[in-house]
């Protein structure tokens, strides 16, 4: 990050700012052949990790974005003190497996655009409960639905032009449906 100038303030990414950078990282991903899944870690004013799915091209399946994103992160910034609060934001809800990484990173907010009802975590953090031993361990707060309409685009689009396979068949399901109703 570049030094402020006398009187300057630092612009921290809105919500909706960080989850455009994860929508265009999932067009990375989708141009790339993969699902049009794109993960964003933001410090401040920073995005300090990066990265579409990437299931096929490396032939795995921890290969989540998000957990990449996290990955790239916490290898940038190792174990420093952090001047600002870690923040995830994903187009698509993450799972259960992405939430408890965000919580052992430390990532105290969670962004996503559309839900995922078949493997979504959001449940993990309402029912997290710090143990009195590791207090640091704290569940991140989680905010879905920013700018919803662009992912279910993406994945409307990914499913007009991906060969038939179990990842288009899932991702049917995840603009075929109305959206939850609100705090739901």
């Amino acid at each position: 990050m570049m030094p402020l100038a006398t009187g300057e303030t630092a612009h921290i990414m809105t919500p909706d700012e960080m989850i455009a950078e994860a929508i265009a990282t999932a067009e990375d991903g989708m141009a790339a052949g993969e699902l049009p899944i794109g993960a964003v870690v933001v410090m401040g004013d920073e995005v300090v990790g990066r990265s579409h799915t990437k299931d096929r091209g490396a032939g795995r399946r921890l290969v989540h974005a998000d957990l990449l994103a996290m990955i790239a992160a916490d290898e940038r910034l190792g174990w420093r003190k952090r001047p600002s609060p870690l923040v995830l934001a994903v187009n698509l809800e993450p799972c259960v497996m992405c939430l408890a990484t965000a919580i052992t990173l430390g990532v105290t907010d969670v962004y996503y655009a559309l839900e995922s009802p078949a493997d979504g975590g959001s449940w993990l953090t309402t029912s997290w409960r710090a143990d009195a031993d590791m207090p640091w361990l704290r569940a991140p707060t989680v905010t879905g639905g920013i700018r919803r309409d662009e992912a279910i685009d993406q994945f409307r689009r990914y499913c007009a032009m991906a060969p038939d396979s179990g990842f288009k068949t899932w991702a049917w399901t995840l603009f075929d449906r109305p959206a939850p109703p609100p705090g739901a």
